[in-house]
């Protein structure tokens, strides 16, 4: 009888861990199938370029990437080595800025990562370039800010600092934290 009892608990746990591997199988399906679905996007475009117009019919951005994946639930849209021209309010030239991704939020404000480069189109501009590893944009305003490292290349001179915020409208800059500058003998 002991026999026959131990054979039946035996039964009853192989079926048991039976069951539990199944069950266990079965969600982990499941929670697989939820997380693709809500990540999928809406849409996705190759070799965008999207115009962007205020009230009066101005330009006031242009968007080029290579990629752009738009997702409506989370109101998300990621660009694959995306270029904006950023157009000043007072209609002055404008500012170049471009990464190898970016992601725009529902709140017009765009997060650049990866070789991130601003640059002006203004050959006489004091600033040429900045570069950067992340900055962050906010369209309505044109105001970029960042914390990380930053360098910044002029007309005859390099800067290296750190937190960076740059009004687009009003040509003003602010390093937070300045490193070094490197004055180089302009030639003419």
């Amino acid at each position: 009888m002991t026999r026959l009892y131990s054979l039946a608990f035996f039964a009853l746990l192989l079926a048991g861990i039976a069951y539990g591997l199944v069950e266990w199988l079965q969600s982990k399906e499941q929670i697989t199938e939820s997380v693709d679905t809500e990540l999928t996007p809406d849409f996705i475009a190759e070799s965008l370029k999207s115009n962007t117009f205020n009230n009066k019919g101005g330009l006031t951005h242009i968007i080029d990437a290579q990629r752009m994946e738009h997702y409506s639930d989370i109101e998300v849209t990621h660009f694959e080595f995306p270029s904006l021209t950023l157009y000043p309010k007072n209609k002055d030239v404008p500012w170049k800025i471009s990464s190898k991704e970016g992601t725009l939020f529902k709140n017009n404000r765009v997060s650049l990562k990866n070789r991130v480069k601003l640059e002006t189109t203004d050959p006489d501009s004091l600033i040429q370039e900045i570069h950067g590893k992340s900055i962050e944009l906010d369209l309505n305003t044109n105001i970029l800010s960042s914390e990380q490292a930053i360098v910044v290349l002029g007309n005859g001179f390099t800067m290296y600092g750190s937190g960076l915020i740059v009004n687009i409208n009003t040509k003003q800059m602010t390093l937070t934290e300045h490193v070094q500058t490197i004055y180089k003998k302009i030639k003419k």
